[in-house]
This record gives C-alpha cells, sequence and structure tokens, in this order.
C-alpha cells in the first residue's frame, strides 16, 4: 500500500514522505489514527504544501539547532500547577504545558511533539526534560514543577 505521511512515525519517515507500507498496518493504524493518507495523484500534488509547512515549523539547520540548546540549557522553566496535599498534582504535567512554560519563561517557541518528558509529571519537584531539535542535537534543560496558589 502507497501512503503519505502527514506527521512523523518513528522509523518510518517524516511528514510529506511518500513511503510502502504492508495493507494492514496502513489500513488498520496510519490511516485511522491520521498519519497518512491515500496516495494518489492530486495527493502527491499536497505534498509540496505539507512540506513547506513542516519547513517553517522545523529548525533550519545544525547551527540553528545549536543556539536554541545553547538558549535552552541557560534557561530557567518554573511550571505552576495546581496540586494537593504533599505535592501531588491534579492530573499530570503535558507536553504542551511545557512548551507554553518554556516560551514564558522567555525561550523560543518549541514544537510539542518533539519534547520527551522523563516520566510521567505527577509531583511537584524538579525534572530533566529532553527536547530532540536536530536529528542531531538534543537539548536538555531543567524543569521546576511548583504548586500554584
Amino acid at each position: 500500500m502507497k501512503i503519505i505521511l502527514t506527521h512523523e512515525v518513528s522509523g518510518l519517515g517524516t511528514p510529506g514522505d511518500i513511503v510502502e507500507v504492508k495493507d494492514g498496518f496502513g489500513r488498520n493504524y496510519l490511516l485511522p489514527q491520521g498519519f497518512a493518507i491515500l496516495w494518489t495523484k492530486g495527493a502527491e500534488k499536497q505534498v509540496e504544501s505539507i512540506k513547506r509547512a513542516r519547513g517553517a515549523r522545523d529548525v533550519r539547520d545544525l547551527g540553528h539547532a545549536n543556539e536554541i540548546k545553547a538558549q535552552l540549557e541557560g534557561l530557567k522553566v518554573t511550571l505552576s500547577a495546581r496540586a494537593g496535599q504533599g505535592g501531588r498534582l491534579f492530573g499530570s504535567v503535558t507536553a504542551n504545558e511545557v512548551a507554553e512554560a518554556v516560551k514564558s519563561a522567555g525561550g523560543p517557541a518549541l514544537d510539542k511533539r518533539k519534547i520527551e518528558l522523563p516520566t510521567v509529571i505527577k509531583s511537584t519537584g524538579g525534572y530533566t526534560v529532553q527536547i530532540k531539535l536536530h536529528s542531531d542535537v538534543t537539548a536538555k534543560f531543567n524543569l521546576n514543577v511548583v504548586a500554584s496558589k
């Protein structure tokens, strides 16, 4: 089955790539989850618009990724969340909340899909968060989760 990826799929490709997959994998997983669309001649023309959108959002090159890495590693990121007794959170911290906290701390706008949380964050404290900026560059920064007043 020939498909066009609309999201990054680990081990398969990035958005806009045209790949050949087994029928069951495409029909039962990639298409229902919205990770891909069926390949047609008309859909192939849409690949260019998908690639342009990805280019605007992605890190431009290795030098730009290293600049962002230096900026992130010097940043003190604090996220306040509702917490109960003993510092246990109501819910958990998501990658989207981490991206917003970085932006509000004066850091760059980050793609939430590239943020890798160490574990599910369900209590206050300090955590080391990792983000894959480029295929060769991974940045780590400290996230301090505090209880909101």
